[in-house]
Parts: C-alpha cells; structure tokens; sequence
C-alpha cells in the first residue's frame, strides 16, 4: 500500500545490514538482496523484478485518501489479485482508527477493515502488517486479533511479534492446514526474534 513520501524516519532503520553476522544467516537470499538494493534505490520493484519470492504479484499504485478514488483503486487491486491465494497487506500504519476514516488526508496510511474483509470473501489469507500503537502490547495483540476475525469471519488469526512491529496471519479457512506448517517454521527459522500467538492469546 504505496503513500506519497511524507518525509518521515520511518521505514528508514536499516542499520541491520551493518550486522551480517548476527541477521543473514536466517535468510541468506533476502538479506544479500536487500544489502545491494537498499542503499541505491527503495522501492517495491527492486523486489518484484529480483524473483526473490517467485510468481508473487505486486501492486504498486500509490493509495489515495480520497474516498471515491481509493474504492475505485481498490477495485482494481482486487482484479490485479484475482488469482492470489494469500495476500500480504502492508499499510504505513496499519489497521484503520476512528480518528483518521476513510476520505481524511492520511486515511491511506491504513487498510480498511472492509477492504480485508472483501479479500477474505474471495477465499484469500491475509498477512497484515501492523505498527505497534501506544498501549500494552499483549492488549493490543488480543485486541487486533479480536478485530481482524471480527472484520473477516476468519475462525483464527496467528500473530507473530517482533520488537517493533506485528504482522497477524488471518487463515481462510481453505488454506488453514496449508499455512500452520509454515508458521510453524517461521517460529523454528527466526527463533526469539518472532514471538508467536494464535488467536492472540499471550
């Protein structure tokens, strides 16, 4: 979910790759290609065009704040992934708040709960991204879990936290048996640099 560069800091820590002894060996691949890509250029198509992460599709339309144009745009990510099994969501700040709705400037910075919901219907997984708010973390784990399988129907929804940001798994129900192998391996690749939740129960 592309927003105009408003100027801000965030996004920008990557004093990681000054680390390649303690973060490349838990994905070799990735971490080589960002260490090359992301000191010349930053954008989506540097890891569209790498092969990275094989046939995935990539939306790269910029999101807008307005109203009509952003159902009219999202008509259009939704045909772009018509054939997607999973999709990740990737929003600047995550799900939306009712201080910032739909058609206010910087409401493009989160996804709709609708929006979600809508994926969800055409039998797709969702792995969203979330920037950790103000509040106790464990609460806002079970709080946004509680939101996302309210937003979806979805039965379960795994988060795996990090040190600075959550991304919540919301399995339709036709990939379930599929995905809990791979959150399972996520869990024994990374180690303590993800903490894991389903339903979000800490």
């Amino acid at each position: 979910m592309l927003t105009p560069d408003d100027g801000r800091e965030d996004g920008k820590f990557v004093a990681y790759l000054t680390q390649p002894d303690r973060w490349r060996p838990f994905d070799p691949s990735l971490f080589d290609l960002l260490a090359t890509a992301l000191p010349a250029e930053r954008r989506v198509s540097v890891i569209a065009n790498s092969g990275l992460l094989g046939d995935s599709l990539f939306v790269d339309a910029v999101v807008p704040d307005n109203k009509p144009a952003r159902t009219a745009s999202f008509a259009k990510v939704q045909e772009k992934l018509r054939s997607a099994e999973l999709v990740f969501v990737d929003p600047d700040n995550g799900l939306e708040i009712p201080s910032c709705p739909l058609g206010r400037r910087g409401s493009s910075k989160y996804v709709l709960s609708r929006e979600l919901a809508e994926l969800f219907g055409c039998g797709k997984s969702l792995l969203v991204y979330q920037h950790f708010r103000r509040e106790e973390r464990s609460a806002f784990v079970r709080r946004m879990s509680t939101s996302l399988r309210s937003a979806t129907g979805a039965r379960e929804v795994t988060c795996f936290q990090t040190s600075h940001v959550a991304f919540f798994l919301v399995a339709h129900p036709t990939h379930s048996v599929m995905l809990k192998p791979s959150a399972r391996h996520v869990s024994e690749r990374w180690g303590d640099q993800f903490r894991v939740f389903s339903d979000g129960n800490v």
